[in-house]
């Protein structure tokens, strides 16, 4: 394998965040029982996903057409930051997926 390949196969972080008025507990909250309805959404997709709070922080990791994508959820006190590392070949959908992740994210915290 030539150097630099591994890497080259996953592109550069996608980074999101989504401002909010809630403080952290509530948007953490906000999020936990908003996981359902991203989980039928993503399920049409997907054929794993896994998850795991980490005190403000959720680590998750699925297989999307058969590729892995992982990422995290911080929450802050006005704010939430995603991070999404998808595979090279995933990376046409970056602007659609980066679209709908700044939708839903305003959609579960109730900001405009």
């Amino acid at each position: 394998m030539p150097a630099g390949a591994e890497t080259d196969s996953m592109s550069k972080p996608l980074v999101a965040s989504v401002s909010h008025e809630l403080g952290r507990r509530e948007a953490k909250q906000r999020i936990e029982s908003g996981l359902g309805e991203i989980r039928s959404h993503l399920s049409t997709f997907t054929t794993s996903i896994e998850e795991k709070w980490t005190e403000d922080r959720l680590d998750f990791r699925l297989i999307a057409f058969g590729q892995v994508v992982s990422g995290n959820i911080n929450v802050f006190e006005d704010l939430i930051r995603i991070e999404v590392v998808m595979p090279a070949m995933l990376s046409i959908l970056r602007g659609r997926i980066s679209s709908r992740i700044r939708e839903h994210g305003i959609k579960l915290l109730g900001t405009k």
